[in-house]
């Protein structure tokens, strides 16, 4: 009997090993995630651009969501909190561009539009830095590897 628990307790730890091994990403879906890291990424530079000669014209500008809009499905299925944050900052853009079109006498802007707009450029720049860094992931390992093994086998059901 005592051997028959070692032994189911020796398969059990097999098994939890197996499932526990780094969980590399498939390679289509690296590549895709790249590319959708990279469109965003170039569209998020491309505003801040727009923004910076907001702050030199005063003339206000109409910012881009094309390329968010072509892959924010693939940014939500595999960047997970960094793609949260880019759709609340896209979600916010059209405030900033009121907060640009709205101006006082001589092209001035008020305090309130000023912070709105330095705010999503604060927030872009901070979220080019974490979809940036969704491509620096490294492997699951342990337990995550293991919970995300367990998971996908169920959530295919």
């Amino acid at each position: 009997m005592p051997y028959l628990v070692a032994a189911v307790v020796a398969a059990f730890a097999a098994l939890a090993g197996w499932l526990a091994r780094p969980l590399t990403p498939d390679p289509a879906e690296r590549r895709e995630l790249a590319d959708a890291v990279n469109a965003v990424d170039r569209e998020l530079a491309a505003n801040l651009e727009l923004t910076t000669m907001f702050d030199q014209t005063k003339q206000a500008v109409t910012l881009e969501n094309g390329e968010f809009v072509r892959y924010s499905a693939t940014l939500a299925r595999h960047a997970g909190p960094a793609a949260a944050a880019v759709a609340k900052l896209y979600d916010q853009m059209s405030f900033a561009e009121s907060a640009m079109v709205r101006r006082g006498p001589a092209n001035s802007l008020r305090a309130e539009d000023r912070m709105i707009i330095e705010g999503w450029e604060g927030d872009a720049r901070e979220a080019q830095r974490s979809l940036r860094a969704t491509l620096e992931a490294r492997p699951l390992r342990g337990w995550a590897a293991l919970s995300a093994r367990l998971h996908g086998r169920f959530a295919r059901r």
